[in-house]
């Protein structure tokens, strides 16, 4: 899949963009503050109705705007799909997103200075990577993390205002059989995108350092190697007294982690800044492989800075990793000399071939 024609309207620093990237390698330079990254999160936009920097609709549109439009052409071999979407300003200030759904095909794999939360960020920033990869890999994944989301939100609340006495853990019961049965799926899932991204971070990770380095991923829980519902509805029961003092759900795929090893040892405590920097970026470069086949044509991969603290042999390794992909956009505030990358420089909200 390529992002053929992109059109702008009020988007963050883009008044106006009418915009034809490359079909492969586009090379995205400009100072920093200029309109690199908004380039990126609007092209992601397009294909997903999400930005990869921000959950609050209102940080996008351009400030004053009224309304804001991305268009795309999304295109598959012979196969070009329009995606429209526009952000409206609502009467009571808030902000609705609409427009088209993008092919079932399209996907887009981003990367940027977030995503070294990684490796030594909290784990919720792991578990929100995972469930990306899954929720581009897997369908349903999505959105039964946001099913799962809605219950523990219920059931906390009801933690929070019942008592200690029996009644009040039979009010419990319910939503404790909904938490083990969506949240064991998520699991599940969780672990098929781990054990599906550890070949191909094993080999990408290889041949970004230029070092025989062995990286593991894996998924850790409090539940160890079980699968069924009743394992995590069983944990919940037995810590239900704790949660009810605690006011807390203390158990489920909430409270999981992923372990990032390097050579058997914790690259957060470990692994020195090019090591970490170089974890951070592997797993996305790894998800293309599994994605393609999920979804039956390669994704786009916007990497934003991606290049920033790597030495220059390092350099020249991602570059000849990234070409492999099918449409790349790269961000960089120097202008690297790639082979045939088409170079585009961005200055105050417009976007020009270098």
């Amino acid at each position: 899949m390529w992002i053929g024609c992109v059109q702008l309207s009020e988007a963050r620093n883009y008044r106006t963009l009418l915009w034809r990237p490359a079909p492969r390698l586009n090379v995205v330079s400009g100072l920093n503050a200029q309109g690199k990254t908004n380039l990126l999160e609007a092209l992601g936009f397009i294909v997903t109705g999400r930005s990869f920097r921000t959950s609050r609709l209102a940080e996008i549109p351009h400030w004053g705007t009224e309304a804001t439009t991305f268009t795309g052409d999304l295109v598959r071999g012979e196969t070009q799909r329009t995606v429209r979407r526009v952000l409206n300003r609502l009467e009571d200030g808030t902000w609705q997103s609409t427009g088209d759904p993008a092919p079932e095909w399209a996907r887009v794999i981003a990367f940027g200075w977030q995503d070294l939360e990684i490796v030594n960020g909290a784990p919720a920033a792991r578990r929100n990577f995972i469930d990306g990869f899954a929720g581009r890999v897997y369908p349903n994944h999505i959105a039964a993390l946001l099913r799962f989301r809605q219950i523990l939100a219920r059931r906390n609340r009801l933690l929070q205002q019942g008592s200690h006495d029996a009644a009040h853990a039979g009010r419990l019961q319910p939503w404790n059989e909904q938490l083990a049965t969506v949240g064991m799926e998520l699991i599940g899932r969780r672990r098929k995108a781990v054990a599906a991204l550890q070949t191909e971070l094993a080999r990408v990770y290889a041949a970004l350092s230029g070092a025989r380095t062995k990286v593991e991923i894996r998924y850790r829980t409090s539940l160890g190697e079980a699968t069924e519902p009743a394992a995590l509805l069983a944990a919940l029961e037995r810590r239900q007294r704790e949660e009810m003092r605690r006011r807390l759900t203390l158990v489920g795929p909430h409270r999981d982690d992923l372990a990032i090893e390097i050579d058997g040892v914790d690259a957060r405590a470990f692994g020195s800044r090019g090591q970490q920097r170089l974890v951070g970026l592997a797993p996305g470069l790894a998800e293309v492989v599994p994605v393609t086949e999920a979804a039956g044509a390669p994704p786009g991969l916007m990497l934003d800075v991606a290049l920033s603290e790597l030495d220059a042999t390092v350099r020249g390794h991602v570059l000849r990793e990234v070409q492999s992909a099918e449409q790349v956009f790269l961000t960089t505030p120097d202008t690297p000399a790639v082979e045939g990358a088409a170079v585009f420089h961005v200055a105050g909200g417009s976007v020009t071939p270098a």
